[in-house]
């Protein structure tokens, strides 16, 4: 069940594979097999899913992670924005310092808002690129 989705995902508990999986198959009946689709199924894992380290855990609660995947759809692809990788950048400041703990970011409490997403992502970045090293 895991070995046709990224690294990521395939770490990730059974419901994130089901989403990724299910929404891929779907796109790729609409859009083909190619970039497009995958965007659209790590899209609809953003909307339940949040990255932490190298995995994906289940969101407090379901939504758009971030401006550019609040968009959806057309004005997505016609304004694209930078996205927050994975991370909730929508959750509340002391969501993000625990997941930031958690990813091994030193002090969270001091960063803004804006910072500490930063700061998780590339603790996320890091996190999963020693995963694949360990493959």
């Amino acid at each position: 069940m895991r070995d046709d989705v990224p690294s990521t995902v395939a770490r990730s508990d059974d419901k994130a594979v089901r989403t990724y999986k299910k929404t891929l198959e779907s796109a790729e009946e609409t859009y083909g097999d190619g970039e497009r689709a995958h965007r659209t199924a790590y899209a609809s894992l953003k909307h339940t899913h949040e990255k932490v380290g190298d995995h994906w855990e289940p969101k407090e609660r379901p939504g758009p992670s971030d401006p550019q995947a609040a968009l959806g759809g057309p004005a997505s692809r016609s304004r694209p924005r930078e996205t927050a990788q994975g991370v909730d950048a929508n959750a509340s400041k002391e969501h993000l310092d625990e997941v930031a703990r958690r990813v091994g970011v030193a002090q969270p409490e001091e960063l803004a808002k804006g910072d500490l997403v930063q700061a998780i992502e590339k603790a996320n970045a890091r996190a999963t690129a020693r995963a694949r090293r360990r493959r």
